[in-house]
């Protein structure tokens, strides 16, 4: 594909970087330092221009662009460079990221065009409070085509080793120590291992209660730490499904902000020092979840190890470096993606999949799902599916609401949903048998 990104911020760096193996990617920006270290690093084109000037695309006029990003800061620039763009040359999709949620999706990608639209601070926002409603599960993920969740779940070091079965969910993944694999029928669940379920939420959270057994049923008092944008979106999320919050940030016009901005549903608490002792004086021991929402991830997983430290068993890091990620699940501590890799990996999630095959990925991005529906007009219908047999993947299908493995030859009938677990080393494999049914 032809590829052309607008923004050579972290965001726009690290998809030309996945994008470049294969595509013809080219990068534009304002900022000759940030595209001098893009060309020592990746084999790309980049291009300094403003990306709001028509006249920056002239040189693509001749040129079919399969599809353009914009993910500058700023957007109102993401917003004018994509119809820029869509005015000087013939682009084929359109994606763009917005941090404010001031319009719906579907009001924006009408009125512009625009194929996808990504808001990642309202998807860190809803990834947050869905740990509300499932207070047992470190991440839940849903899907388009079937009400089954993928939950994890944190194991506690206090539950015996055991092997789990039912008809209604299966164990699709363990990360344990570190290390992500794909169980067997009788692989037993160990202490402080990461388990991935996918199935009926209700049944998940029944057989969560066996082996987390350090977190509160209910989760009402929360405490979100972090005043800007960010921690406000998460309080607002919060409030809305009648939580008690408080927001804790050191700024004192960042308070003020996000008091007017929360219109006085949460508690606002501003405080000059970084001290441990806020948590004893503000009463915030109290609170059945603690949320570091900070840009800066080191700080976050300071925070979170004091909101340890002083009894809240359920502490949350928005998390926006990969590097990171291992040593937080170490501590304990409970990852959501952050709003810079929430946008790349939706970009990317959106790219890979198709109207026929859906992806997402899991386990920190060591695990890929992989999704096909049949629909009524499918040629597939009728036809026998034979199976893939690999060794870290697992394969299942869906037919009313009911999940099987696929182990041998099954005609597929309409509606069918087909349904691969992988590690990211065998996913292109099974992404290619997915593809070619």
């Amino acid at each position: 594909m032809n590829i052309i990104i607008a923004g050579a911020g972290k965001v726009g760096f690290n998809l030309a970087k996945t994008l470049s193996i294969g595509h013809n990617v080219t990068i534009i920006d304002k900022n000759s330092l940030a595209l001098d270290r893009i060309q020592e690093s990746l084999d790309i084109m980049p291009l300094r221009g403003d990306v709001e000037d028509a006249s920056t695309y002239k040189s693509f006029v001749d040129q079919e662009i399969d599809l353009f990003i914009a993910v500058t800061n700023n957007d109102n620039v993401n917003l004018i460079a994509t119809m820029m763009a869509d005015v000087a040359l013939h682009v084929q999709r359109k994606f763009v990221r917005l941090q404010k949620y001031f319009f719906k999706e579907d009001m924006i990608q009408k009125k512009l065009s625009i194929d996808k639209v990504i808001f990642p601070i309202k998807l860190v926002s809803l990834a947050v409070s869905s740990l509300l409603k499932y207070p047992k599960a470190n991440n839940v993920k849903f899907f388009k085509y079937t009400p089954f969740k993928l939950i994890s779940i944190m194991v506690s070091s206090r539950t015996v080793p055991q092997t789990v079965h039912s008809n209604t969910f299966k164990i699709v993944g363990i990360e344990r120590k570190k290390i992500f694999f794909i169980p067997t029928e009788d692989t037993e669940i160990l202490p402080n291992d990461l388990v991935y379920f996918f199935g009926d939420e209700n049944d998940i959270s029944k057989v969560a209660q066996k082996l987390e057994l350090d977190n509160n049923q209910e989760i009402q008092k929360c405490v979100v730490f972090g005043g800007d944008e960010l921690g406000v979106s998460i309080a607002k999320e919060l409030v809305a499904i009648d939580k008690d919050v408080k927001l804790v940030e050191k700024d004192l016009q960042l308070c003020e902000s996000a008091d007017e901005a929360l219109e006085g549903r949460a508690s606002i608490i501003n405080y000059k020092y970084g001290s441990h002792d806020i948590f004893k004086d503000e009463g915030l021991e109290s609170a059945d979840i603690f949320i570091a929402a900070t840009n800066n991830d080191e700080y976050n997983i300071i925070k979170c190890l004091e909101a340890k430290e002083s009894g809240i068993k359920k502490v949350v890091a928005i998390n926006n470096e990969m590097e990171y990620y291992n040593l937080m699940h170490s501590l304990g501590i409970i990852v959501v993606r952050g709003p810079k890799m929430s946008a790349y990996n939706t970009i990317m999630e959106e790219i890979s999949s198709t109207g026929v095959v859906l992806q997402k990925s899991f386990c920190g991005a060591k695990a890929v799902v992989l999704m096909r529906k049949i629909f009524p007009v499918s040629k597939l219908i009728g036809r026998h599916m034979k199976p893939l047999q690999l060794k870290e993947s697992t394969l299942f299908y869906i037919r009313d609401n009911l999940m099987y493995p696929l182990e041998e030859k099954v005609a597929l009938q309409e509606n069918d949903l087909i349904i691969t677990f992988s590690s990211v080393k065998e996913s292109a494999k099974v992404k290619q048998w997915i593809y070619e049914l």
